[in-house]
């Protein structure tokens, strides 16, 4: 290919693309919706995406879970925290609130282990990004064990007011300062980064060599697979239904089948209002992978 990155496992048998779902009925059910729709990933807000205490876990319904798992084929998924927390908040007690949330969202996870967390890192809410920068990993390493197993990630942001993470110096240099980075990957939403600026369509190569040069492919582990309703550098974070918006069904697919990320489990947040909205996506996705 030319190009300096590490391959992913070309030879995977097939896509791992998957949707949100709601965990309201648990784990098991997450599994039962997702087997129909014919995802074999999923990605699902830890407790309400405004906040507020989680339900316990039933390890009842967890074991379950990865016995309808292990039959669906289902190896990797993604939780995702809530909207509201903010390392980066200039309020001490908001910044706490996103620590103790997390910490907690961190020991439930254990029950899945070795799976994914991805948050949004924060607004600097006008103190600068570099201020931003320096409260999430201040943030991050009050929160961050040795012994977790799961891997947290810093999800690409649009830009959309004061978001740190527009920019993958600004992930970069999250990562950089934290302690435990070997906890640490990052999530690339498909939107987010085209509103962001990054060039998805007619450039992909060189974005991801950009990624690689500033933050490494080997903390890429998952992508947020979504079409967005604006152009280029919009920074507004507007989701579409893939194929129905700018950066188009073929870049999307592109995405999906790339030698650095056809490995890696593909989320899809599209505005659908059904499950068959996502089956459909994921069965044209399917189809154009092979």
């Amino acid at each position: 290919m030319g190009c300096g990155w590490k391959e992913g496992n070309v030879g995977e048998e097939q896509l791992t693309i998957g949707c949100h779902l709601s965990c309201s009925k648990g784990y098991a059910q997450m599994a039962r919706d997702a087997a129909p729709i014919g995802a074999n990933t999923f990605q699902f807000f830890t407790r309400n995406p405004r906040g507020g205490k989680a339900k316990p876990i039933d390890s009842a319904d967890v074991a379950l879970y990865h016995q309808l798992a292990a039959e669906a084929g289902i190896k990797r998924i993604l939780a995702h925290a809530p909207y509201t927390l903010n390392l980066a908040a200039a309020v001490p007690d908001t910044r706490q609130f996103a620590i103790d949330t997390m910490a907690d969202d961190l020991l439930r996870m254990e029950a899945t282990p070795g799976q994914l967390y991805n948050f949004h890192p924060g607004s600097h809410v006008k103190q600068g990004a570099e201020e931003g920068v320096r409260l999430i990993v201040e943030g991050l390493n009050r929160v961050l064990a040795p012994q977790q197993t799961t891997t947290v990630l810093l999800e690409t942001m649009a830009g959309k007011g004061s978001e740190v993470g527009r920019s993958f110096e600004e992930l970069a240099a999250i990562i950089d300062g934290v302690e435990l980075s070997d906890h640490l990957g990052v999530c690339l939403d498909t939107c987010h980064i085209w509103e962001g600026g990054y060039d998805v369509v007619e450039q992909l190569d060189e974005v991801l060599e950009q990624f690689d040069r500033i933050v490494g492919l080997d903390r890429l582990r998952a992508v947020h697979l979504n079409d967005s309703k604006n152009g280029i550098g919009a920074a507004k974070d507007r989701h579409e239904r893939i194929g129905e918006g700018a950066i188009g069904f073929e870049a999307l697919s592109a995405i999906t089948r790339h030698p650095a990320l056809r490995h890696l489990p593909f989320e899809l947040e599209t505005p659908n209002d059904t499950l068959e909205g996502y089956a459909a996506e994921i069965a044209a996705l399917r189809a154009a992978w092979k």
